[in-house]
């Protein structure tokens, strides 16, 4: 066969294989589902809201925007070029990341009373 079509082949394969492979993914947990409600068990826990990851990703590039600011300050005012933005973005994103886990562990406190 040409080339052409064996890679249309090989791309039909793939995709019908995927679709069928969705299917029977979502039909044993549908099943599962079902089993645990015969049983009386509820399928889902119910899950508490965590605010840790989006509080530790926003705090990181809180401060590397900041970096980039102090660190173009630094290149404009002492010419240190590339060393100015990258020494910036490391020691802000890192304070970020550092003040996300005090809140976290201020919280954790709060909640453990």
């Amino acid at each position: 066969m040409e080339e052409s079509i064996m890679g249309i082949v090989w791309l039909m394969m793939f995709s019908i294989g995927t679709l069928v492979m969705i299917v029977y993914i979502r039909k044993y947990a549908n099943m599962e589902r079902m089993a645990l409600i015969e049983k009386g068990e509820q399928p889902y826990p119910i899950r508490q809201s965590n605010t840790s990851i989006p509080l530790r990703f926003s705090l990181l590039l809180i401060g590397f925007g900041l970096g980039l600011l102090i660190g173009y300050f630094l290149d404009m005012a002492l010419g240190m070029e590339e060393v100015a933005y990258f020494s910036m973005i490391f020691v802000f994103g890192g304070s970020g990341l550092g003040l996300a886990y005090i809140i976290e562990e201020k919280k954790a406190k709060e909640e453990a009373k």
